[in-house]
């Protein structure tokens, strides 16, 4: 799949700022990025089912089938509402059916989309691959840790691609930010800081739910699966992220996006240990799922970074009106992301001590003030008592860019070529597991000791 990305000046020096001797300007640039979609012969179409049809199901279909030769074959989905609509949108002539099985046994299909509760994840992956389908699985890659390993074995038994579906780990903005901290731009990395804030009920999960909700209209026991019998529940159905027994709660569904983009721009495997704490202190419509969860992780140093902190908090109640940035900060500079756009400020201390303000020399005489600066003086240059601030970088992505339209491309590319893909199973499992493990924290009241490179949770 041929791409093409460049940065294009916009403005050389569209601000200015002294400070000292030294001059900060901004330097703006824009990611253009152009996909050439090829032209596809009959023979290289590739055959889409859908197992899960609802909002991150259709999001992800859409994105899907922007990219050339792909085309929708099949639906599943436990709500004969969205069976209907899926026949609406794509055509009366689409197959569709409750049982994912059903779907995967149609020999047409050459990959799914799998996008269900967390739950399901790991069980409907693996019966894909072993169908001989290429799997696109919705993040968190599994809802427990545990349940990674098999996926892991079946990806690779199958020889089918498996990409997971947190869409930064395609972004071009950080592939951007990773250059930029591999040339030293920031000097060497210490700490990582994370916000997502939101302030509205479609951000806490409050879904819609339709009026016609019923043991008629959905397949109850086939969306509950292997978790514990309830009684029919429509809101467990349609606002599952709020329960644990289905989803991984803003863990699973926030944080691993910060895992993912995290390991991307620093090459990282993961962190080393993990705490958390979690409270439900808004929400109270009946959820077990934390509203608020604040976590901190050590990132150990490895051939490819240093050893680092990661903070975050994802808070579901905020008074803050929604925010959301994420913040690497190193010895020299810092990268600060919010939303689509990217701000590299580079500084640098001055190799001179500097003296007065809070310091002991407001304690000394006039006559050893006097001595001080002359000592000062002859041992530092002038050049040596500037700090030094470089110009700033920001970066941006053009109108209409997607990052998920990115990782669907990245995708079929790897389909059709059968290079490596973006986010395996492995990759996967290692953004997964950190963030899953703050519930584990939480819960526990503890530190979970995670080993990386061997994807093991080690005993405290």
């Amino acid at each position: 799949m041929k791409r093409r990305h460049f940065l294009k000046q916009l403005a050389g020096s569209s601000a200015a700022l002294t400070v000292g001797s030294e001059t900060l300007a901004k330097n703006v640039q824009v990611i253009d990025y152009q996909p050439i979609n090829p032209i596809i012969s009959p023979n290289d179409k590739i055959r889409l089912g859908l197992i899960g049809a609802g909002i991150i199901g259709h999001y992800d279909a859409d994105s899907a089938l922007k990219v050339a030769g792909v085309e929708m074959a099949a639906v599943c989905d436990i709500y004969d509402g969205r069976l209907e609509y899926a026949k609406e949108k794509w055509g009366t002539s689409l197959f569709t059916t409750r049982d994912y099985r059903e779907l995967l046994r149609q020999k047409d299909i050459d990959a799914v989309l799998v996008c269900v509760p967390d739950h399901w994840h790991d069980r409907i992956s693996i019966d894909a691959l072993n169908a001989g389908k290429h799997v696109y699985v919705e993040k968190p890659m599994v809802q427990k840790i545990e349940y990674g390993y098999a996926m892991i074995d079946a990806e690779k038994k199958s020889g089918k691609i498996l990409q997971v579906g947190s869409q930064v780990g395609s972004s071009m903005l950080l592939q951007e930010v990773r250059k930029n901290i591999e040339a030293g731009k920031i000097g060497e990395l210490t700490y990582v800081e994370a916000v997502n804030d939101r302030s509205d009920a479609r951000g806490a999960w409050q879904y819609s739910v339709p009026t016609d909700a019923s043991p008629q209209t959905v397949d109850y026991d086939r969306f509950l699966g292997r978790a514990p019998k309830t009684a029919f529940d429509a809101m467990r159905v349609f606002r599952w992220r709020n329960y644990n027994d289905y989803g991984t709660g803003v863990a699973g569904d926030l944080i691993v996006h910060l895992m993912t983009g995290l390991h991307k721009m620093t090459n990282s495997l993961g962190p080393k240990r993990i705490f958390a704490l979690g409270e439900l202190n808004f929400w109270k419509d009946g959820r077990d799922a934390f509203d608020l969860v604040t976590t901190i992780m050590d990132y150990p140093a490895t051939n490819t970074h240093p050893k680092f902190q990661f903070f975050s908090r994802v808070n579901l109640a905020s008074g803050t009106g929604g925010t959301g940035f994420i913040k690497l900060v190193g010895t020299e500079g810092v990268v600060e992301i919010r939303g689509s756009e990217v701000k590299i400020s580079h500084f640098k201390y001055a190799e001179a001590p500097g003296f007065g303000g809070y310091d002991s020399y407001t304690s000394f005489s006039a006559k050893q003030k006097e001595a001080f600066q002359k000592w000062y003086d002859a041992t530092y240059s002038n050049k040596s008592q500037k700090k030094t601030l470089g110009e700033d970088i920001i970066l941006k992505t053009p109108a209409g860019y997607d990052d998920r339209d990115v990782h669907m491309v990245n995708f079929f590319d790897s389909i059709r070529t059968g290079k490596p893909c973006v986010e395996d199973a492995s990759f996967g499992l290692r953004a997964a597991a950190p963030a899953l493990a703050c519930n584990m924290s939480a819960l526990q009241q503890k530190a979970i000791h995670w080993d990386a490179e061997k994807m093991k949770i080690l005993k405290s």
